[in-house]
């Protein structure tokens, strides 16, 4: 139900109790509790908070769907706010309705518009939990983007706030939406492969070769930089931690693990059908570019142990030729062949025994790019249908703990071991401050 805006700011200043979240699968009971019923013909009312990158890619995918308006844009940098009006004023569908989008620099001012049926959350990662939790309160559904959150404390509440207000939630990881995707983890659990014993994901990114390091400068004409920052530490302005290379800070983000990592392990976990690992470890470093700015690491591998098959991730940047001469992808190993997959395609790799293999080969199964589109208008039928999307905040959660468990373990130089039932590391009290969300003031975690 719609909350006001003075009720969800009063429970944005209680600390977070326990979610108790033991089993972490998506809730079925969206369906009960609609905020308002819609037809298959209604139109869908859509705000953007963070019109950045992804934030207006996301919604200009949603808006190619039949039925779909944005009547709200939101951002702390009013030159990417100005921009982004811009550009939606000049979509051929948004011309020939009329529809002028109202301007936000707050969200939480977006969030008292009643007229808003859902919100895309484009922002930095450390911004994704607050406004997703305070338009599950405001009866706002949410499309968010990956990862899920910048701690496992408040992936658990942004679940939690979904469950409690029963609102529909898609998380960006949009390869769940995709056919060639879903084609090839049901090769792989066909069985024609055999057992599996173990599953390589990765990503090697030819960018990030010059990234130098800048002096503090003052804040932008047009930016509310106490804003941008929010529950993050405060620090003087520095655009390397600014629009896009924000991820590579820690404040923020988690480079490529909580990145394309939060894609690709998410794969992974759908194909083998799991959560989150008995053990992690991690080795890595700034190894390619000691010199150049940023914290997370520009090489790591990661280690989950899952009890029958271990699951890794690679990660590279500044290289391009990655396993399989593929700049990102998955591998399913298995006694019998090999599933390889990544956006292009997916193909199987046969084992060979005296001249024959051991599973049938076949061609390679190519996808066609329109899986952002598909995973948009999942979250615009579900919406509508109240039912559970391809990629609810659950799933999110899920790859979130192991992408955050992988930084952990890199950041500590130590294995850890996961306890999914409590969320948290067990018998380790410095892992387990990792796991918290730490927000600076004002800014506080709400309660659910």
């Amino acid at each position: 139900m719609n909350t006001s805006r003075r009720q969800f700011l009063q429970n944005s200043t209680q600390l977070a109790a326990s979610a108790g979240l033991a089993t972490l699968v998506p809730d079925e009971s969206i369906a009960s509790t609609p905020s308002r019923l819609f037809s298959a013909a209604d139109t869908v009312s859509v705000g953007l908070i963070g019109c950045n990158n992804m934030g207006w890619s996301d919604l200009s995918s949603m808006l190619k769907h039949p039925n779909v308006r944005c009547i709200a844009l939101c951002d702390v940098d009013q030159n990417v706010l100005n921009k982004r009006a811009s550009d939606l004023a000049k979509l051929p569908s948004v011309q020939a309705s009329g529809q002028k989008a109202t301007l936000y620099s707050d969200f939480r001012k977006l969030l008292e518009n009643k007229d808003i049926d859902a919100v895309i959350v484009g922002t930095p990662d450390h911004w994704h939990c607050l406004p997703t939790v305070y338009a599950c309160q405001a009866g706002k559904d949410v499309y968010v983007e990956k990862p899920l959150a910048n701690s496992i404390q408040e992936c658990d509440l942004m679940v939690a706030a979904a469950r409690k207000y029963k609102r529909v939630t898609q998380v960006g990881q949009w390869q769940r939406s995709g056919p060639h995707w879903k084609n090839a983890i049901d090769y792989v659990r066909s069985g024609k492969i055999g057992t599996i014993r173990t599953v390589k994901t990765w990503a090697y990114m030819s960018y990030g070769k010059t990234f130098p390091v800048v002096a503090n400068e003052p804040v932008p004409a047009g930016v509310d930089y106490a804003m941008w920052l929010g529950p993050a530490p405060k620090r003087p302005f520095n655009r390397n931690r600014f629009h896009g290379t924000f991820r590579y800070f820690w404040d923020y983000a988690g480079g490529l693990m909580t990145d394309w990592g939060a894609h690709m392990v998410d794969i992974g976990l759908w194909g083998m059908q799991v959560s989150t690992p008995k053990s992690v470890v991690s080795v890595g470093g700034r190894f390619a570019f000691p010199d150049q700015d940023g914290e997370t690491p520009d090489t790591m591998q990661v280690l989950y142990d899952y009890g029958n098959f271990t699951l890794s991730w690679d990660q590279s940047i500044g290289i391009g030729r990655g396993p399989y001469d593929r700049d990102h992808g998955v591998a399913f190993i298995g006694n019998l062949g090999t599933v390889v997959i990544d956006r292009g395609k997916w193909e199987v790799l046969p084992e060979i025994n005296g001249g024959q293999y051991l599973t049938p080969a076949m061609p390679a199964q190519y996808g066609d790019g329109k899986d952002l589109d598909r995973h948009t208008l999942n979250f615009v039928e579900c919406v509508r249908s109240r039912q559970t999307t391809n990629c609810p905040v659950e799933v999110g959660r899920n790859v979130a703990v192991n992408a955050q468990l992988g930084n952990m373990a890199h950041r500590l130089g130590q294995k850890l071991f996961w306890d999914d039932a409590k969320s948290a590391i067990i018998n380790d009290a410095k892992a387990n401050d990792l796991v918290k969300a730490h927000y600076n003031s004002p800014w506080q975690l709400p309660t659910v």
